[in-house]
């Protein structure tokens, strides 16, 4: 009873889009604190229609993560190194899916010799990123109203030399 990762198609995309709604929603809850101008500038491109087009694009790799059929998270890769989605059902935390997703979208990244990963992640999911090799630099506006950390990692750097770059992009020691 493993987590299956597999590509995203846009047959997905309204169970996927119901994902991405209650994990906001839900999980994401400490950091919109239910501003409506928040959550709803945060929610409103949160469509089927617009999820099956970025899953159908060439230019985006879109994942999802499974158990006995049941879709638990998703993750979504550009060719431009931005980790744009990364979701888990609100009942499915702590189990690995988001681990599992973060780790094959690495690998893509790889085999398209993306070199640096970047992020924007709310407060309450910079720790799990941070967990995972992500370096923080700190706060920046998103583009929903939302202060989240930009996060970055480099995908070819040893666990050692990313701990030195762990807070900014400086390498300085603050």
């Amino acid at each position: 009873m493993g987590i299956d990762i597999r590509k995203a198609v846009p047959h997905d995309a309204a169970n996927a889009c119901a994902l991405l709604r209650r994990s906001i929603a839900e999980v994401c809850e400490p950091d919109h604190r239910g501003r409506p101008e928040v959550l709803d500038a945060w929610l409103a491109n949160k469509t089927p229609e617009t999820i099956a087009a970025w899953f159908a694009s060439p230019t985006n790799h879109a994942i999802v993560a499974e158990r006995d059929g049941q879709l638990l998270g998703l993750a979504l890769l550009t060719q431009a190194g931005r980790v744009a989605l990364c979701y888990v059902e609100p009942g499915a935390l702590r189990i690995g899916v988001g681990r599992a997703l973060l780790a094959a979208v690495e690998e893509q990244a790889r085999a398209w010799n993306i070199r640096k990963l970047n992020l924007h992640s709310p407060e309450s999911c910079a720790t799990f990123y941070e967990r995972h090799g992500y370096a923080n630099a700190g706060l920046e506006k998103s583009c929903f109203g939302l202060e989240c950390n930009l996060m970055w990692k480099q995908l070819d750097a040893k666990p050692e030399e990313m701990d030195a770059k762990r807070k900014r992009f400086c390498n300085c020691s603050e």
